[in-house]
């Protein structure tokens, strides 16, 4: 049984998520259960609709982040026209419950959608590069890096491919961003997708498009490396000392239960580390003619943290919801889904000689 699985891996480059390019190395006592690095994790198992790092898998995935960014941030659209205004209009929309009162005043109930379009086909565009080429590169990245498989090594294998995915994402988004902002918070501006798109070109080009791209990336690039770094460190932590059974004995309702608190606790961090840039953006948008450290100076730095606690609340259930939904598709689309990796044996002897 064990040749059979080193010939499948020898076979199949892209089936480990932590490097098997060099299987020809891999013996059988290197496939005892519980060995962090191991040809076991490359094979598929019977059931799954294709195989780790196929082309199916990655498309697979993408999709699974359309639903998940497209859905989860068209759902919040009047949590977030609220904490734009508050960012851009501090004075006029003083607080969460305050702005939901001005809003509703102002532009009725139907206004509290504003903005719901370019968000929808600007995040679904953006969860398509975000999640799937994240795969992409986490698979591409652990063949660069070699086979070490330590804690180092592996969040820094997150972090480069979060940071690389991102930096496509945000291309995609920033045109939709760009007119979603205006929307909800220029008065007088077009109320619609439709409309919005050819004002910005006729005012200000391409250039109206993804002036805010540099910011965006500001923004979205630590925001996304937290996101998937802390999610990944925090599934790690939960199945080691938390949750009382091994994943592969979990059920699939458990493991999504797992999944949501992790995606949450990574939420509340993603929040606070970029949002400076996240106010930035809005100011921007907000504005014509002005560059992203103009817009900084305007708002000083209290300014840039106006709109956390709403955008705290927002991204952690955002950012916990797009991982319970990105996980259930992983589910039900029965894609191979590899269990966290375990400390590898090497680094566990050291640490208990230490203990010594």
């Amino acid at each position: 049984m064990w040749q059979s699985m080193i010939e499948t891996a020898k076979s199949n480059p892209f089936g480990n998520p932590f490097h098997v390019a060099h299987c020809e190395s891999l013996s059988e006592r290197d496939l005892v259960p519980g060995r962090s690095i191991s040809a076991a994790a490359a094979v598929s198992e019977v059931g799954d609709s294709c195989e780790f790092g196929s082309r199916k898998y990655f498309a697979l995935c993408g999709l699974g982040g359309i639903l998940s960014c497209g859905i989860t941030h068209t759902a919040i659209v009047p949590l977030d026209l609220v904490k734009c205004r508050i960012q851009v209009n501090p004075a006029k929309y003083r607080s969460i419950v305050n702005g939901f009162k001005v809003t509703i005043k102002e532009d009725g109930t139907r206004g509290l959608a504003k903005g719901w379009a370019p968000t929808f086909y600007g995040y679904s565009m953006q969860g398509l590069f975000k999640f799937g080429l994240y795969e992409v590169f986490k698979v591409l990245y652990s063949d660069l890096l070699g086979e070490e498989n330590s804690y180092v090594w592996r969040t820094s294998l997150y972090l480069a491919a979060s940071a690389s995915a991102e930096f496509f994402a945000d291309i995609a988004l920033s045109p939709m961003e760009a007119a979603k902002v205006r929307i909800q918070t220029q008065p007088g501006f077009a109320s619609t997708l439709r409309a919005a798109m050819p004002i910005i070109y006729k005012d200000e080009g391409l250039n109206g498009f993804y002036k805010g791209l540099v910011p965006l990336w500001m923004r979205q690039i630590p925001y996304t490396m937290m996101k998937f770094a802390c999610f990944e460190k925090t599934i790690e932590l939960l199945y080691r000392y938390v949750v009382p059974k091994p994943r592969n004995e979990c059920s699939k309702g458990e493991q999504l239960v797992v999944t949501f608190a992790a995606g949450y606790i990574a939420g509340v961090f993603c929040a606070i580390v970029s949002h400076p840039a996240d106010t930035v953006v809005s100011k921007l948008n907000q504005e014509k003619g002005s560059t992203a450290l103009e817009a900084a100076k305007k708002l000083g730095f209290v300014g840039l943290w106006k709109g956390l606690a709403p955008r705290i609340i927002m991204i952690g259930t955002l950012t916990a919801a797009q991982w319970f939904i990105y996980d259930a598709v992983k589910v039900w689309l029965r894609l191979p889904r590899p269990p966290p990796p375990e400390m590898p044996e090497s680094l566990k002897r050291k640490l208990e000689a230490k203990g010594q």
